[in-house]
């Protein structure tokens, strides 16, 4: 296990506290799908932790992001992990699910030239976030788990130059989520250099 913590400028693999996540987006981000919070992007909050509340997970193989969509709200079901994911809200407009789906689908039939670009973040532990960079959108699809249907995103991690240029990042660059809980948890949160618990990136 190479992985360490440094103090560091804001980029890929950089450790936020939840109150720069919101800075950094100058919004207060209370759901795991938003839709075009800029012009130029949308925001995932996913996790890979064990017991997380959604199936999200790197696909190795692929190098992409599969991250599963959102359920229905609490008030609209007994349990909404019985229920299939909603496309529509009950007054007939988008989900964010749905606002996601036909995004990804506009740019598979080719009515849109560029994939839809996402933000993502992913939570390490209560209070603490990891920013993983741009994804372009590239696909999605509604599958069955056998007892509902639920929604799949796949997301390729991509390196965005004033959303002009970009360039796939392989999947070997994105260190693993198991690997960032211990380094984290074996540095203690702290910068192995210098001891700051601010502006800390894993290298």
């Amino acid at each position: 296990m190479k992985s360490f913590l440094l103090k560091s400028t804001f980029k890929t693999d950089d450790i936020i506290f939840y109150s720069g996540l919101v800075a950094a987006e100058q919004i207060n981000l209370q759901k795991g799908m938003n839709f075009n919070v800029k012009p130029e992007y949308s925001v995932f909050l996913m996790s890979l932790k064990k017991n997380a509340p959604y199936a999200d997970e790197f696909d190795e193989k692929t190098g992409t992001l599969i991250y599963e969509g959102h359920d229905v709200p609490s008030n609209l079901a007994d349990d909404p992990k019985t229920v299939d994911q909603p496309l529509l809200t009950p007054k007939g407009s988008l989900t964010e699910n749905g606002k996601f789906f036909t995004a990804a689908h506009s740019y598979k039939m080719k009515l849109i030239e560029h994939p839809h670009k996402v933000k993502v973040y992913e939570k390490i532990k209560d209070g603490i976030w990891c920013y993983k960079g741009f994804f372009s959108l590239i696909d999605a699809n509604i599958i069955s788990t056998g007892t509902r249907n639920v929604f799949k995103f796949y997301l390729q991690p991509v390196e965005v130059k004033a959303f002009q240029k970009e360039i796939t990042i392989p999947f070997s660059r994105l260190i693993p989520t198991n690997v960032k809980v211990e380094v984290w948890a074996r540095d203690k949160g702290q910068c192995v250099k210098c001891g700051s618990t601010e502006n800390l990136h894993f290298d």
